[in-house]
């Protein structure tokens, strides 16, 4: 048999595994163990799936040789290979077996006993609201969070800019579950987003439609982040992949303008709607259970207030494909009488295209999750969607939107952590991508992250350009354009694709995120911090951004507003970009143990960061007893970082870092060298200048490095850091804060 044909690798299945504190999900391909997911290839969790169907049964080698591999040139030591790492990753002894039994020269049994699926409480009953005019304006808290000299921050927002509301809209109907419902986490999704498609389409009433609400003005909607209410609170990712995938059909139909909104407490549908110039604005509930889902939906006019449409759908799955292909051409001949004059051809091949990248449900639903762990956006995330994209791609190997998912997750990586071996993968994974399916959108985009990151800007906007044309893309190409355009130098132009993404996206914090490391990268410090007060409004879980916003404080001279966001970001996760900008602290208060305390633990949690290694190196050179410990770091972060500025060659502070690392090692030529190509990036200029300022001081140029200090005070870097650098208070002291502060 094809092990590509066999339930729990494709196929309409719903079934999943428990025992012990393992958790088998068939549709999704996952295996966790303790909560924490183990990974195993796909053959072994074929085999897997074989001995749980037949629990306590002994399957032969031969047949599960011949089901597996279809015994094609293969021996059983393949078969014993793949049973040791199953028992790896379950946690079972060959020797005192709990799960996997071995009959010697026979087959393997599985002997735990099952226990059933957990039922989480039952969330109560939501009615729907009334529509209220009230406006929830949203606060940052008191105390943020800060990022290190040598890890700067990531970043968001506009400067002049108010910062958005954010807002949301709860439940429209639900019900509770029947008394002993036994909910299960896979069925049949796609159900449920043909349903959505369906109530996007007003094909489906809740009574009638009130009589007082006129038509739409025009064809403009928002469409919030849907709600889910299934019992297993570990069922997130299929309502928010609902919204997502809604809001990406909807995208493609010519003439309809598609926004996305944030989700917080009560929505005024009003001023929602004035805030986001949008006509209509829809959203949902979602719950599964068992092989059923239900989905609540409202679509409200946003001039009124009034409801539009309103209904709750139950349905079982069947053909899902064929169904949601007929409801996307019910959702466009909906729409006609509101959208200007265009034909519905195009629409219709733009709609069967987004809602069937796979003919496989389990592989889409794995793809689901797999962008669910991307839009959280830290390393753990990245690896978690990497496997759920393998898995997808184990059931559906086709499935370019999942290899193109596997290239963006591994970008993120590199650009994170500066994880060189990471742009490798992502390359692999891109070229595949482009080889399955070169006209798919998703791979335009990826290769468009792809030469934006290794820095060829003519090929990345030409995949972005391509990107473009698929408008539920749109706002991520243009955030890649903008990032092209600011290393570039063309602030401006940046500054324009910036703001048409937020048009389309105005909710989305990954945008405010990189706008305000472009403000950030161009010495304006102000417009950064608002930016990343922006993105954790919008986010306010987001680890790296408290970082981030964290570290804009500190490069602002605010110590205390600094130390609370790191300790929100530590709070919320432990993270090494934050205790590496604690480490800073530390370090600019001559603590230099403590700083290398913090950035040992820091190199602890990534090894893949070069920076971390020479902040190592700083903290001990800085103490006498220590000094003779640093060479080894400064060695160890140079030999990192070059090979990951051979493949990013326009960062302009990471070339000032391994100037200075290059001088503490007695390479004075090639110090120089680096530090002249980070100065005529003219990007960064007040970092690259304080880095310069240390590397010409070390060097004996103490001329060159007060002119670096003046250029370092002309944008923006305060006194108190400049004099807190060891290297510049024993080479220049007491001349270093003798000059007045030039610039803001």
């Amino acid at each position: 048999m094809n092990p590509d044909g066999m339930a729990g690798q494709g196929g309409l299945t719903g079934e999943s595994y428990r025992f012990d504190d393992i958790v088998v999900d068939a549709v999704a391909h996952t295996l966790s163990r303790a909560g924490q997911e183990q990974t195993v290839e796909p053959k072994a969790f074929a085999v897997l799936l074989i001995l749980l169907r037949r629990a306590g049964e002994l399957v032969g080698r031969e047949e599960l040789l011949d089901q597996v591999w279809g015994h094609r040139h293969v021996t059983p030591g393949v078969l014993t290979r793949v049973i040791a790492q199953l028992r790896s990753a379950l946690g079972d002894d060959s020797q005192r077996p709990r799960f996997i039994q071995t009959q010697h020269a026979l087959g393997y049994r599985f002997i735990a006993q099952m226990r059933p699926a957990e039922v989480e409480p039952e969330p109560e009953a939501v009615h729907e609201p009334e529509p209220v005019a009230e406006e929830h304006a949203t606060e940052i808290p008191e105390g943020v969070a800060a990022v290190r000299q040598s890890v700067p921050p990531a970043f968001t927002v506009a400067a002049n800019e108010p910062e958005p509301v954010v807002l949301a809209v709860a439940p429209v109907e639900t019900a509770r579950p029947a008394p002993h419902a036994s909910p299960r986490r896979r069925q049949m999704w796609l159900s449920a987003m043909a349903l959505l498609l369906a109530i996007a389409a007003g094909g489906y009433w809740f009574g009638q439609r009130s009589r007082s609400a006129p038509p739409l003005a025009d064809a403009s909607i928002a469409v919030l982040p849907f709600t889910s209410l299934s019992a297993d609170r570990g069922d997130g990712y299929f309502a928010e992949g609902l919204g997502v995938e809604m809001h990406d059909a909807l995208a493609g139909v010519p003439g309809l303008k598609v926004v996305t909104a944030a989700r917080g407490g009560q929505v005024d549908v009003k001023a929602l709607g004035a805030q986001l110039g949008v006509a209509a604005l829809l959203d949902a509930s979602v719950r599964r259970e068992g092989t059923r889902v239900r989905v609540s939906a409202r679509l409200s006019d946003t001039r009124t207030g009034f409801t539009l449409w309103a209904h709750s759908y139950d349905r079982e799955s069947s053909d899902v494909f064929a169904l949601q292909s007929d409801i996307a051409n019910e959702v466009v001949q909906s729409l006609v009488g509101v959208l200007p004059g265009t034909g519905l051809a195009g629409a219709r091949e733009a709609m069967a295209r987004r809602l069937t990248p796979t003919r496989d449900i389990g592989a889409y639903d794995a793809y689901l999750k797999g962008q669910q762990q991307i839009r959280a956006g830290d390393r753990a995330a990245a690896d978690s969607a990497i496997n759920f994209f393998r898995g997808a791609l184990a059931i559906d190997p086709r499935f370019a939107r999942a290899q193109a998912g596997i290239c963006r997750a591994e970008i993120a990586r590199f650009e994170d952590a500066r994880d060189t071996p990471a742009f490798d993968r992502a390359q692999a994974a891109c070229d595949r991508a482009a080889k399955m399916d070169p006209s798919v959108r998703e791979v335009s985009l990826a290769l468009g992250d792809l030469y934006r990151t290794r820095s060829d800007a003519d090929k990345a906007f030409e995949h972005y350009t391509r990107a473009l044309e698929d408008p539920a893309l749109r706002p991520d190409a243009y955030i890649g354009l903008a990032k092209v355009a600011s290393v570039q130098g063309r602030s401006d132009v940046a500054l324009d694709y910036f703001e048409r993404a937020r048009k389309l996206a105005p909710s989305d914090p990954r945008l405010f995120r990189e706008r305000g490391f472009h403000y950030y990268a161009n010495g304006d410090l102000p417009a950064a911090i608002a930016s990343l007060r922006t993105t954790v409004t919008l986010r306010p879980d987001d680890f790296r951004s408290w970082s981030s916003l964290g570290g804009l404080y500190q490069a602002n001279g605010d110590i205390a507003q600094a130390m609370a966001a790191f300790e929100r970001s530590l709070k919320i996760k432990p993270n090494y970009p934050a205790l590496s900008n604690l480490g800073t602290i530390k370090f600019n208060a001559g603590d230099y143990a403590e700083a290398a305390d913090l950035y040992r633990h820091a190199y602890e949690l990534d090894r893949s960061d070069f920076r971390l290694l020479g902040n190592v190196g700083d903290a001990l050179s800085a103490d006498p007893a220590t000094a003779s410990q640093a060479r080894e770091y400064y060695q160890r972060a140079a030999d990192l970082a070059e090979p990951y500025l051979r493949i990013k060659p326009d960062d302009a502070q990471g070339l000032a870092e391994l100037a200075w690392y290059r001088a503490n090692l007695n390479e004075h030529a090639q110090a120089r060298s680096l530090l002249a190509k980070a100065e005529s990036l003219a990007i960064e200029r007040g970092e690259v200048a304080l880095w310069g300022a240390q590397t010409l001081a070390m060097l004996g140029d103490l001329d060159g490095a007060r002119r670096q200090i003046a250029i370092a005070r002309s944008e923006g870097i305060p006194d108190q850091r400049i004099d807190a650098l060891p290297v510049l208070k024993q080479k220049l002291a007491p001349t270093t804060s003798s000059a007045p502060a030039k610039g803001r």
